[in-house]
């Protein structure tokens, strides 16, 4: 005797959202930092400027660049002119240019921008409707 086997189908609309307001505030923090390469900065395969020789926008000293987290990100100018990321290397106690082709006296700049200040919130709740299942 045959086995015989039931055959369903099932159909299924998919949910829908309606509604809903997510309002984001997003509040970057730019710094930068300025100075000269001196004659000693420049190494046999590379050039490294402590954090120590930069000034801030205020011409205050500095003592360490901020450590970058996950959101923020730097950039190098080299006399003006902005430099790929990695051409140079940046720590809480100096900056590392892969390069000793830069003449003492040639000015940097290091620009942090951090968006660590950055929410999200939902002020209204979406409604989402539950799929219809159709089974035949």
């Amino acid at each position: 005797m045959p086995v015989i086997k039931p055959v369903y189908t099932a159909v299924a609309s998919a949910p829908v959202a309606t509604g809903g307001t997510i309002s984001t505030s997003v509040t970057p923090e730019v710094t930068r930092y300025f100075a000269s390469i001196t004659a000693d900065m420049i190494g046999a395969v590379s050039t490294t400027m402590p954090a120590t020789s930069f000034v801030d926008d205020a011409n205050a000293a500095i003592t360490a660049f901020p450590a970058l987290t996950g959101s923020d990100y730097s950039n190098v100018y080299i006399n003006g002119v902005l430099q790929q990321s990695s051409l140079s290397t940046l720590t809480t106690a100096d900056l590392v240019l892969d390069t000793t082709e830069v003449p003492a006296g040639v000015p940097i700049l290091v620009e942090i921008s951090s968006f660590a200040d950055t929410t999200s919130t939902i002020t209204t709740q979406p409604t989402i409707s539950a799929p219809i299942i159709t089974i035949s």
